[in-house]
């Protein structure tokens, strides 16, 4: 079992950013005490754009063009809550894949950003690989407070596979 927390980078949190996630603040104190439950089992990650985007990619960035930055640019770390913590970096909205899989052991717990695109489509994945996953509320924060509670209601309708959990579940 791993906790995986998405995403909770600089260009989510900055209000000031195209991709600001509103209430991504009242993340941050539920992921800590994640973090003081699962110890050392934990992986951040990282949305960070391609070198050169393709198909369905190319007309996405020509929307978010503030967004073509190299991996290592300020907007792409982590919030400082969080900053020098190893990553795993994904050109792509769902985390799911063979690093996360070796760490989950057949069960993932998530948090972080945004509920409504790089947590439910890392939750759908994960679970269409035969991963149960727990989906910690308080943890994640949507593109907006709607769509955050729109995406979870939307990960109900998977259980028993997908279950929606607060911090205290899971201690």
């Amino acid at each position: 079992m791993v906790l995986a927390l998405i995403d909770l980078q600089r260009i989510f949190a900055d209000p000031e950013s195209g991709w600001a996630t509103p209430g991504f603040e009242r993340v941050i104190a539920p992921t800590k005490e994640l973090l003081e439950i699962f110890g050392s089992d934990v992986v951040f990650t990282r949305f960070v754009a391609p070198e050169k985007p393709f198909g369905a990619w190319v007309p996405y960035y020509q929307e978010f063009p503030f967004a073509l930055q190299p991996p290592d640019a300020t907007e792409y770390e982590l919030v400082d809550e969080f900053k020098g913590a190893p990553t795993l970096d994904k050109i792509s909205f769902g985390k799911w894949g063979p690093e996360l899989a070796a760490a989950a052991d057949g069960r993932l717990v998530l948090g972080g950003v945004t509920t409504d695109c790089c947590v439910i489509s890392t939750a759908l994945a994960a679970v269409d690989a035969g991963v149960q996953v727990q989906v910690v509320e308080e943890a994640c924060a949507g593109s907006t407070d709607e769509n955050h509670r729109k995406a979870i209601d939307i990960m109900r309708l998977y259980a028993p596979m997908i279950e929606i959990v607060h911090v205290e579940q899971l201690r």
